[in-house]
């Protein structure tokens, strides 16, 4: 079985997000949609031949109805399908998820005249983020963005949590101070506003080692005056084991619950 987790850049359109759902066919398993962002996150899982077709059929969906040209929202983007990472449940087929990755950012650049960035061991997606088109060529595709649709990073990625804390009586100042405190190699974070609030919003690249509680035990213990935790965002789905291996009287704290795992979706 493989994931794929593809980053849209729409968040707020509840009907065109209908239309998106529904060509995405029976490997969707999760849909998680921000208005602030303006960001949807699709979560596919199933074996490789039904899962391609998946892909390719919902992005064919997302180029009719969606455009760069009237988009805003706070979370970094540079193409309408932004990101599409591959990730192999199974780390034995880790060959074929970057098999998976390579084919699909062919049949996308030469389909839709596209850049297409590469990322994976070799290249991590904040690099692309920094150089795309300076520093950087698209590794499939036109060398200039596509004026309607940008440009699209895609990957082959451990199992990874991507997992939001919205603070309140907080400043954006003071979010990106939290968010760089407890950066390192294994969490990746952003701070954002996000209507009244402001949010850390991390990507867990171990969560096995790093789990959300570590996370948010730092960012607490580093709050002043009236700041508080609002609550706590997983933004897709999350291995079982991530979920057991925390204290079950704070999962609805770190806002898991066993639901939202990868193996209840897949049952």
């Amino acid at each position: 079985m493989f994931e794929c987790v593809i980053n849209i850049s729409e968040g707020s359109n509840v009907e065109v997000l209908g239309v998106l759902a529904s060509n995405a066919g029976a490997s969707l398993r999760d849909l998680h949609s921000d208005s602030f962002h303006n960001r949807s996150v699709f979560t596919f899982i199933n074996e490789k031949g039904p899962l391609l077709q998946d892909v390719k059929d919902f992005i064919t969906a997302c180029y009719q109805h969606l455009s760069l040209t009237e988009h805003h929202g706070v979370h970094p983007r540079f193409g309408v399908v932004d990101v599409v990472p591959f990730v192999a449940l199974n780390e034995s087929e880790v060959d074929q998820a970057i098999s998976m990755r390579d084919e699909t950012a062919k049949w996308l650049s030469e389909t839709f005249a596209v850049p297409v960035f590469l990322y994976g061991a070799s290249r991590s997606l904040p690099e692309i983020r920094k150089t795309a088109f300076n520093e950087l060529a698209p590794d499939y595709g036109p060398l200039t963005p596509h004026p309607l649709f940008g440009a699209v990073a895609m990957g082959e990625r451990p199992i990874l949590l991507a997992w939001n804390i919205w603070l309140s009586n907080c400043t954006l100042k003071r979010a990106r101070f939290l968010a760089t405190s407890v950066r390192d190699q294994q969490v990746r974070t952003l701070a954002f506003v996000v209507g009244d609030n402001v949010q850390v919003s991390c990507n867990l690249i171990a969560p096995d080692e790093v789990k959300p509680s570590e996370v948010f035990d730092r960012v607490l213990q580093q709050l002043e005056g009236l700041e508080t935790i609002h609550h706590c965002e997983l933004v897709g789905l999350c291995p079982s084991s991530v979920v057991s291996s925390e204290d079950p009287s704070r999962l609805e704290q770190l806002g898991l619950s066993y639901e939202a795992t990868i193996e209840a979706r897949c049952s």
